[in-house]
């Protein structure tokens, strides 16, 4: 019998980590501590980029695009772990975790691409910077995210579409938190070689070529940025791409880690503890990564909160 016919009417069991009950109230506030973190960040990244006239630039417009990824990415994820974490009762319904499934993998996909596109945009601007301009025109960006969101939601739905067909025979019990793909395999009453091939290619695609390309385009930053005169110059230009391969390794080094390592050796309780970390955690890195290393931000931010002080004194 399939998924849809007999999970529907019992839903899943998340066992997340009740196998360590004494650690689910330091959980749940780690993960509430960061999803807020998560909502003030992004949310901020957001609003400056959209008030602030300087920002209104391919790189803060992508910066943008991100800090949305990252706000619905862990708003799909997130009330349901705290509920999972502080309830009794550990389960999510069948449709639900298909939502759940379909739009983190959909997100997660889309900004795989995403970090390609702002490492092109770095890339041009620091390497080509006269035709900067020209290259990176408002309708070339806008088709630049269009592809990177469709090309996540294209993957989440032949992935995860392929991954739900699989016959489940009476097995509700997820070994995870999440509703996620490699533990959803392990709940298949049937070999699942060509789902776990399809895996395979599928991380390669997106978690293997991506970061490929975002070194080799680095690699000619790096080059670029060593031949400016100006120490000014060449230090912002540092700061700019730093920032960016900051959130590049942090990202796909934490997903690589779980999605490319042979199942016969995937820990399943060490993966539970990196899932957290990238579900939870790296979406809080990023706004902090751009802000704190980014001059034009903390500007923006100053003079937003002034023009506000200065409002409320009125």
């Amino acid at each position: 019998m399939g998924w849809t016919n007999e999970s529907s009417l019992m839903g899943f069991i998340l066992v997340g980590f009740s196998d360590h009950p004494h650690l689910e109230v330091v959980l749940f506030v780690f993960v509430l501590f960061f999803y807020l973190l998560t909502l003030v960040g992004n949310f901020t990244i957001i609003i400056v980029s959209y008030l602030d006239p300087p920002l209104h630039t391919p790189m803060y417009f992508f910066l943008s695009n991100l800090s949305l990824l990252d706000l619905c990415f862990t708003t799909s994820l997130a009330p349901q772990t705290l509920v999972n974490l502080r309830g009794p009762e550990k389960t999510i319904t069948y449709g639900g975790c298909v939502v759940q499934l379909y739009i983190s993998l959909a997100l997660g996909s889309t900004e795989c691409i995403l970090l390609v596109v702002m490492a092109l945009d770095r890339y041009v601007a620091v390497c080509r910077p006269l035709h900067y301009v020209v290259i990176m025109k408002p309708r070339v960006c806008q088709q630049l995210a269009s592809i990177s969101w469709l090309s996540g939601l294209t993957n989440s739905l032949i992935h995860a579409t392929f991954t739900l067909q699989l016959p489940l025979c009476g097995n509700h019990r997820l070994d995870h938190f999440i509703c996620e793909v490699p533990a959803l395999l392990k709940l298949a009453c049937v070999d699942t070689t060509i789902n776990e091939l399809v895996l395979f290619v599928v991380s390669v695609l997106f978690l293997v070529i991506p970061p490929a390309l975002i070194l080799i385009s680095y690699g000619f930053i790096s080059q670029a940025v060593l031949r400016i005169k100006s120490v000014e110059a060449r230090h912002k230009a540092f700061n700019t791409c730093s920032s960016h391969l900051a959130v590049v390794i942090i990202f796909y080094g934490t997903i690589i880690y779980m999605y490319l390592q042979p199942s016969n050796s995937y820990a399943q309780e060490q993966g539970k503890f990196i899932s957290l970390f990238y579900t939870m955690v790296t979406p809080t890195l990023n706004p902090i990564i751009y802000t704190l290393r980014n001059k034009d931000v903390k500007e923006a931010l100053k003079k937003l909160l002034s023009g506000k002080l200065c409002s409320l004194q009125k």
